[in-house]
């Protein structure tokens, strides 16, 4: 079965298990810091670091979801979004490895010690160290916009959404949906008295 036929399956596990990876990851230690101050190191959960982490890894299991019964052009839809989520979490991922991210530590430093303002938290700030989960996160988000591109290449050869998707007037002008209809749909059809090869 080539990767066109199997399209939707691939776009759905896809979508979910990258949604699924960032709310997981929004709960764990993100980033560890060790504070300037000799106290005790402090640690920052993904959904601190990265405020939009969770609510654009739920909208992502959303789009999972509610691509299995897509229509053709909201396929196409659900593939620009998820791409963008992609690419804007994955560079918010990638910037806690590259630069010093004192922003997404500040409020929960800020919590845990009572300073705010840039020069009391850089005082106190000494190191930030991040743990496994941005990788991981980040792989998802790798693989999120890789199944986001599967999308935009395969949607034209996707099955047609079984009948229960479809609208009343569908069926009574016998529209068959966008694309091949599997041999369930023919049994049912002729079950029902219709002739599926019309």
């Amino acid at each position: 079965m080539s990767i066109a036929r199997r399209g939707r399956s691939l776009a759905v596990s896809g979508f979910l298990l990258a949604g699924a990876v960032g709310i997981i990851s929004s709960t764990q230690t993100w980033l560890v810091v060790d504070r300037a101050d000799a106290g005790e190191a402090i640690a920052v959960a993904g959904a601190a670091a990265l405020p939009l982490l969770a609510p654009l890894s739920l909208a992502v299991l959303a789009l999972g979801a509610a691509l299995s019964i897509a229509a053709p052009i909201v396929r196409l839809v659900f593939a620009v979004l998820a791409g963008a989520a992609a690419v804007l979490l994955g560079w918010s991922s990638l910037q806690l490895f590259i630069a010093r991210p004192v922003s997404a530590v500040s409020s929960t430093v800020t919590d845990k010690t009572g300073l705010a303002g840039g020069d009391a938290l850089t005082d106190v700030i000494g190191a930030v160290t991040p743990t496994a989960w941005p990788a991981l996160a980040l792989a998802g988000w790798v693989l999120l916009l890789a199944t986001a591109v599967l999308v935009l290449l395969t949607w034209r050869g996707w099955k047609a959404g079984g009948r229960r998707y479809r609208t009343d007037a569908d069926i009574a002008t016998g529209e068959r949906g966008d694309g091949a209809v599997d041999a369930v749909e023919s049994w049912d059809d002729l079950s029902r008295g219709t002739d599926p090869t019309r």
